[in-house]
């Protein structure tokens, strides 16, 4: 039975400055701390090292989902009021539940009109069909429209809030970078960013290590980057999100783990993936489609995944708790205590933070 966790258990303190407000220019070149959960030893290097820490035989699991344009504008045709919106979750090709700001301009019924990059106006509008209990919009395009074609069009990346960029500019780096270099079926509208360090040259390295590497599609949403609001923990409702395992995924996972070989999960959301299909198929991968909200928080168990590559998390958020748990399985306290030392190094090392920002490898 999992014990009551307060958020604030989860608090750090973070100088303005570390926040990575710009990719490196070379993918790899990010800093690369690795932390052993067994020893508790913290050890500074490139993420263009992480081969000198992988074995022959590892299995890498990455997450394949491309990132779509997900931020939109529009205007109100009667007044003249911009509105931002990020696409969240898909209903169908052309209702979408959003986020939209300001919220309380877009009542049931209010009907708004799309602008171009330049801040024109389309001529192609949306009706809010619902609002949720978070104040979520639920936006319904016209016949024809398709909100997934749209945002190639006009949309901009969906750059986290802490990333600042000018209102409405769509940077040709940020369309290049906050995308990993292997993405594939789109659906995201946020970056797996742990997958973000890793180049062509750095794949067939691992390749030609013996490293074997195959792919999930965890397509990410709020469930992954939406803030605790709640106290206790354990009152932290999470939002689902699809994925899909291949065949050739989950024969690789189940002979690594009948090998004991390592299972390396690429950034939370592949292990998301691994540790909800584990769960629901008596420990083992079988491949399909399907949608998680797991939420993994200490004490938690790990039955696929033996190692992680992750970036540098936001205070308070479910990901954090998710590699605090890992970081000592079963216990409620030692892995906290791990992270948030390692995190405090992390600070005194001056390491860049958040989606931009550096990675960890807890092995």
């Amino acid at each position: 039975m999992l014990l009551p966790v307060r958020t604030s258990d989860f608090e750090y303190a973070l100088p303005e400055e570390l926040i990575a407000q710009q990719p490196l220019a070379q993918r790899d070149d990010s800093r690369l701390m690795v932390a052993n959960r067994a020893t508790g030893s913290l050890a500074h290097h490139h993420f263009r090292d992480l081969p000198d820490h992988l074995r022959a035989g590892d299995l890498l699991v990455f997450n394949n989902s491309k990132v779509i344009p997900a931020r939109l504008r529009a205007r109100d045709p009667e007044t003249g009021g911009k509105f931002e919106i990020l696409l969240v979750r898909a209903c169908t090709a052309a209702d979408w539940w959003t986020m939209m700001r300001p919220g309380k301009r877009a009542p049931v019924g209010k009907r708004i009109e799309l602008l171009d990059p330049s801040g024109q106006p389309t001529g192609t509008f949306a009706e809010v069909a619902d609002v949720n209990a978070e104040g979520h919009r639920r936006l319904r395009l016209g016949s024809g429209d398709d909100f997934e074609r749209i945002s190639q069009a006009w949309g901009e990346m969906p750059l986290p809030p802490y990333i600042h960029r000018t209102a409405g500019a769509s940077s040709p780096e940020d369309k290049a970078r906050y995308q990993t270099v292997y993405a594939g079926p789109s659906g995201s509208v946020a970056a797996p960013t742990a997958g973000l360090h890793f180049t062509p040259d750095l794949l067939e390295r691992l390749r030609s290590g013996l490293i074997e590497a195959r792919f999930v599609t965890l397509h990410v949403g709020l469930g992954t980057f939406a803030p605790i609001k709640v106290d206790q923990v354990e009152d932290h409702q999470m939002h689902e999100e699809r994925y899909t395992v291949p065949p050739e995924t989950a024969d690789a996972i189940n002979r690594a783990k009948a090998d004991r070989r390592r299972v390396v999960s690429v950034g939370t959301t592949s292990l998301r993936v691994l540790e909800s299909v584990a769960r629901d198929n008596a420990g083992s991968i079988v491949a399909g489609a399907g949608s998680t909200s797991i939420f993994l928080r200490p004490p938690a168990r790990f039955s696929v995944v033996d190692a992680l590559v992750t970036n540098f998390h936001l205070p308070r958020s479910t990901l954090l708790m998710l590699v605090s748990a890992f970081a000592a399985p079963d216990q409620a306290e030692a892995g906290r205590a791990l992270i948030l030392r390692a995190y405090a190094e992390a600070i005194r090392e001056r390491y860049r933070f958040f989606s931009y920002g550096d990675a960890m490898f807890l092995t």
